[in-house]
C-alpha cells in the first residue's frame, strides 16, 4: 500500500526526531512538525518524549501560538489547570478569533465539573470553527457528563451531519436512543443514515442490534448479514447473527455463525456452550456433550458452563454423573450457589435427603433468596424429622417473603406437629386469608395434621366467614 505524501512527510519527521535525541545533535522543525511530534507522543501515551519534543518546539519557536496551545493541552492533561489558564488568557490577547483557546478553555471547565460553561464555551468556538464535527462532539460529551441525553444525541446527530465516518459520535448516537427508549426512532434514524453511508458496517450492526432488542429477529439478521458483507471478519456481528438465529429456533444456522466467531478468534466459552446448547436443541446429545466439556475445559470459572453439563445429565435422568460434574465444579468456586442448589436437588432425585438439606442450606448462606429454595430446605428439614429446624427457617424466609401463604400453612403444619396450637392456628389463620385454597397443602405435607377433626373445623369456619 503506498503512502500519501502526508504520510511520508510525517513518518520522516518521526524519524528525525528520534535520530536527533539518540545523536544529541539539535536539528530545526517547523512549527506544525512539532505540533504533530508532540501529539503523536501524547496519542501512544509517551508523555516525556512529548515533553521533550515540546521543550525544544518552544525554544525554536518561542511565538507559535500552536505550540503554546500544545503545551496547554499537556498542562490540562497534567491537571495544571491554573497555568494553562494563564496561558490561554495571554493568548486569547493575542487571539481572540482563535477556535482552539474556546476548545481548551471548555476542557478546563469540564475538568471542574462546570460542564454548562463548557458548552457555552464550545459553541462559540463554533463560530470561528471549520471542523464543526469535532466540537459537535465535544458538545455531546458535555450534555453527556451532564445526563442530558436528548441534548447530547443532537449534537452527535450534528456531529454526524457534518462527518458521516466520525465512528464515535455514531455509537454515541445509538447509546443515546437507547438510554432513552428510543429504540424504534434509532432503527429509523440508522436506516436514513445508512441511506447516505451504506458501507458503514458498524451502523448496520447498530442496527442489528436494535431490531434484535425489539425482537424483530429477521430484520436483525439481515443487518447483521450487511455488516459481515461489508467487513467478513465483523466479529462482533457474527456473535449477534448466531444469537438472532437461535431465537428463530434456526439452530444449525446458529452453529455456523458461532462456528465463524471461533475461526476468527480463540474459541470462547460463550461461543462453545451456545454451540452446545443448540446441538442439544438438535437432538444431537453427543455433540452437544462435546461442546459442554470443551466449554469448561476453556473457560473452569464459567458458572454456566458447569451449570449446563449438570442440568444435561439431569435431563437425561443421569444423576449419578450430573452429581459428578456438580461436585467438580464445587471443588473450583464452593461459594456460588447456583452449584450448590444444583447440588441438592440432585441429591434429592437420589433419596440422599442429609446432603440435599446440607445443599439447600449452603446455597440460601451464599445468597439464592428464592421462595422455591427456602421451601424445598424446608419440606427436606420436615422430612427429617428436624421440626424445629424447619420452623426457623420459614421463620428466616418470611422475612424475605412476609405475604406467602405457602410459608404460612408449611409453618401452621409445623407448630401442630409440636403441639404449639396457638401459633399453630395463628398461622393457619394467615394462609387461609392469604390464599383460602390453598389449604389443601396441610393434607399434602401433614396427613397427620389433617387427620385432626379440630384443623378441619377450624377450616370449615373460615370458610363461612
Amino acid at each position: 500500500m503506498q503512502l500519501s505524501n502526508e504520510e511520508e512527510d510525517y513518518n520522516l519527521s518521526l524519524s528525525k526526531f528520534e535520530s536527533m535525541l539518540k545523536t544529541n545533535k539539535v536539528l530545526f522543525f517547523d512549527s506544525e512538525e512539532f505540533e504533530e511530534i508532540i501529539l503523536h507522543y501524547l496519542d501512544i501515551g509517551k508523555a516525556n518524549l512529548a515533553k521533550k519534543a515540546l521543550k525544544l518546539a518552544l525554544d525554536q519557536h518561542p511565538k507559535s501560538t500552536g505550540l503554546k496551545l500544545v503545551q496547554v493541552e499537556m498542562l490540562v492533561y497534567d491537571d495544571k489547570l491554573e497555568i494553562a489558564e494563564k496561558l490561554l488568557n495571554e493568548l486569547y490577547a493575542i487571539e481572540p478569533n482563535n477556535e482552539e483557546i474556546y476548545i481548551q478553555k471548555a476542557n478546563i471547565c469540564s475538568k471542574r465539573d462546570q460542564h454548562e460553561k463548557a458548552v457555552e464555551l464550545l459553541k462559540i468556538a463554533l463560530q470561528y470553527t471549520d471542523d464543526y464535527a469535532d466540537v459537535y462532539n465535544l458538545i455531546g460529551m458535555e450534555y453527556l457528563f451532564m445526563d442530558n441525553l436528548e441534548m447530547a444525541k443532537d449534537s452527535f446527530i450534528k456531529c454526524l451531519e457534518e462527518d458521516l465516518e466520525d465512528q464515535s459520535a455514531l455509537y454515541n448516537v445509538v447509546y443515546c436512543f437507547e438510554f432513552l427508549d428510543q429504540n424504534q426512532e434509532a432503527i429509523l434514524y440508522l436506516n436514513d443514515y445508512i441511506n447516505k453511508n451504506p458501507y458503514s458496517e458498524i451502523a448496520w450492526h447498530q442496527l442489528g442490534r436494535l431490531h434484535y432488542g425489539v425482537k424483530e429477529y429477521e430484520n436483525a439478521i439481515r443487518a447483521f448479514d450487511y455488516a459481515t458483507l461489508i467487513d467478513d471478519e465483523f466479529l462482533g456481528a457474527f456473535m449477534e447473527k448466531a444469537k438472532a438465529y437461535e431465537r428463530l429456533k434456526k439452530y444449525t444456522k446458529a452453529i455456523e455463525s458461532y462456528n465463524r466467531t471461533i475461526e476468527l478468534d480463540d474459541a470462547t466459552s460463550y461461543a462453545l456452550l451456545r454451540i452446545g446448547k443448540c446441538y442439544e436443541k438438535l437432538g444431537n446429545s453427543a455433540k452437544a456433550l462435546q461442546y459442554y466439556n470443551q466449554t469448561v475445559h476453556e473457560d473452569p470459572l464459567l458458572d454456566k458452563g458447569w451449570i449446563a453439563i449438570t442440568d444435561f445429565h439431569v435431563r437425561q435422568k443421569n444423576f449419578q454423573k450430573a452429581l459428578f460434574f456438580v461436585n467438580k465444579a464445587l471443588a473450583i468456586d464452593n461459594q456460588n450457589r447456583l452449584y450448590w442448589k444444583r447440588y441438592a436437588t440432585i441429591n434429592k432425585q437420589m433419596n440422599f435427603f442429609e446432603e440435599a438439606e446440607f445443599g439447600y442450606r449452603k446455597a440460601v448462606e451464599f445468597g439464592d433468596y428464592a421462595l422455591d429454595t427456602w421451601l424445598f430446605w424446608v419440606d427436606i428439614l420436615q422430612f427429617l424429622g428436624e421440626f424445629d429446624s424447619a420452623i426457623q427457617t420459614l421463620l428466616q424466609a418470611s422475612e424475605y417473603f412476609p405475604e406467602e401463604n405457602e410459608i404460612e400453612y408449611r409453618l401452621a403444619g409445623l407448630y401442630f406437629m409440636i403441639q404449639d396450637n396457638t401459633k399453630a392456628k395463628f398461622h393457619l389463620s394467615n394462609g387461609l386469608r392469604l390464599n383460602f385454597d390453598n389449604y389443601i397443602l396441610i393434607e399434602d405435607l401433614f396427613p397427620v395434621v389433617w387427620s385432626k377433626k379440630m384443623v378441619k373445623n377450624y377450616i370449615e369456619k373460615h370458610r363461612k366467614e
